[in-house]
């Protein structure tokens, strides 16, 4: 069979060119206020008349003290949570690991999130507590007894302060939701069969909302305003 000409074989890749306006004023324009001043509930990084999305300017707002609790779990199936209770993982120690990761990742966050502020973070925690869990998801290793072994869980509870303009609830669930996976990369070895859930805020204070926590029944609102 012969060769036929390269050129024969080159596929365009010539692609329409898309520009987007992305800079953001330093305040808001009258008609934003304006729709803002309302209680009508609305995206902040949504321009309402245009909208393109683009970065809530914060540069009127009077710094206060704001904290954010934010959680998440991962379930894993018998083998790999009974070497995560004696420290056996090839990779080292899990726990510590994913600490550190998800204290990294917290002051990561405007990095990883395009719209977010960049924050001078005064305060970072990242706790994580082994639990042996009967009601394992059906997913993590057929159920909660994996060879014989009982799996479990870990919960993690993310810690964030800052004395800012805006609020640090993405920085905590950035810490919780990157802990979880540094648990789940370096536990994988053993098996894939685990599960990520259960993220989000349990609990923040300051700015113009007031104080927010979160319960089982739905999310309750203290204070005043939006």
């Amino acid at each position: 069979m012969g060769w036929s000409s390269p050129s024969s074989h080159v596929r365009s890749t010539t692609a329409t060119t898309h520009k987007f306006h992305t800079s953001a004023p330093a305040t808001q324009s009258s008609s934003s206020k304006k729709e803002s001043s309302d209680d009508t509930p609305r995206l902040t990084h949504t321009d309402p008349e245009t909208g393109k999305a683009s970065m809530v300017s914060v540069t009127d707002k009077a710094p206060t003290h704001r904290t954010a609790l934010a959680v998440s779990s991962i379930w894993l199936p018998g083998v790999a949570f009974d070497l995560l209770k004696r420290n056996g993982h090839k990779k080292g120690d899990v726990l510590t690991v994913a600490q550190i990761a998800g204290i990294q990742a917290a002051k990561q966050t405007s990095n990883l999130i395009p719209l977010c502020h960049p924050l001078l973070l005064t305060h970072v925690s990242v706790d994580l507590k082994l639990v042996e869990d009967e009601a394992t998801p059906d997913a993590a290793g057929g159920g909660a007894q994996e060879g014989g072994l009982r799996g479990g869980r870990v919960d993690i509870e993310s810690r964030v302060a800052c004395m800012g303009n805006t609020g640090v609830e993405m920085e905590a669930l950035t810490g919780a939701t990157v802990a979880a996976l540094t648990v789940f990369d370096m536990c994988k070895a053993v098996g894939k069969d685990m599960v990520i859930g259960e993220v989000k805020v349990m609990e923040k204070t300051g700015g113009k909302s007031g104080a927010y926590k979160h319960n089982q029944q739905g999310a309750q609102r203290q204070g005043h305003g939006i």
